[in-house]
């Protein structure tokens, strides 16, 4: 499994217009499916007189998880060509809400499918594409005197100190590592046999 993803640092937005149909796109990094939906259900608010407000979004560090909705256009009309636009750049942790205001004339489905995939394509092609890292966390309970030793250890796996905890005879150390080198971390750790792991999470 992948150990980082390509994803948006912060909202971009695009405009596209057809016959009149104005078509308001935003493309947003999002961290769950939760904020999907709350910034979706803000911009059904901010843009209540709008005639749709489709979107898709793609979530996991392969975009594996995702959703399309065309709220109201023909099937395969919106969502579908928005979701597209995230794929064709390999994209994830990403929401793409397009806003149509009818200009009174119809588009068909054609021009509906082409008019969302333009808009969408406008929105992410103003974004700014970085790579997260996906990291691992390991906690570690480890005697005062050992510390040194154990970071002496611990260097060479690249792994962050994010927290420390004292207690009465140890420091507990909260190590961050790229999740593919958790192991190689896991290995230095067990090589000093005072260092206790006591839990792991994925962040």
């Amino acid at each position: 499994m992948a150990d980082s993803f390509r994803t948006i640092s912060e909202q971009s937005e695009g405009i596209y217009t057809e016959k009149r149909s104005k078509f308001l796109a935003f493309a947003l990094p999002i961290a769950n499916e939760e904020e999907a939906k709350e910034h979706i259900q803000n911009f059904r608010k901010q843009y209540y007189d709008a005639r749709h407000v489709c979107y898709a979004y793609a979530l996991g560090t392969e975009g594996e998880r995702t959703r399309a909705n065309d709220d109201g256009e023909p099937s395969g009309t919106a969502g579908k060509p928005i979701l597209g636009q995230i794929r064709s750049l390999a994209l994830s942790q990403i929401l793409v809400v397009v806003v149509r205001y009818f200009g009174g004339v119809k588009l068909g489905t054609g021009g509906l499918t082409t008019a969302y995939k333009q808009a969408a394509f406008e929105a992410l092609s103003a974004a700014h594409i970085v790579e997260q890292i996906v990291t691992e966390s390991l906690r570690v309970a480890i005697p005062y005197a050992e510390v040194d030793v154990l970071q002496r250890l611990v260097k060479p796996t690249g792994a962050e100190i994010t927290q420390r905890n004292y207690e009465a005879t140890h420091t507990i150390l909260t190590y961050s590592i790229r999740k593919s080198q958790t192991n190689e971390l896991r290995r230095a750790i067990e090589q000093l046999y005072t260092a206790q792991i006591i839990e792991d999470e994925t962040h």
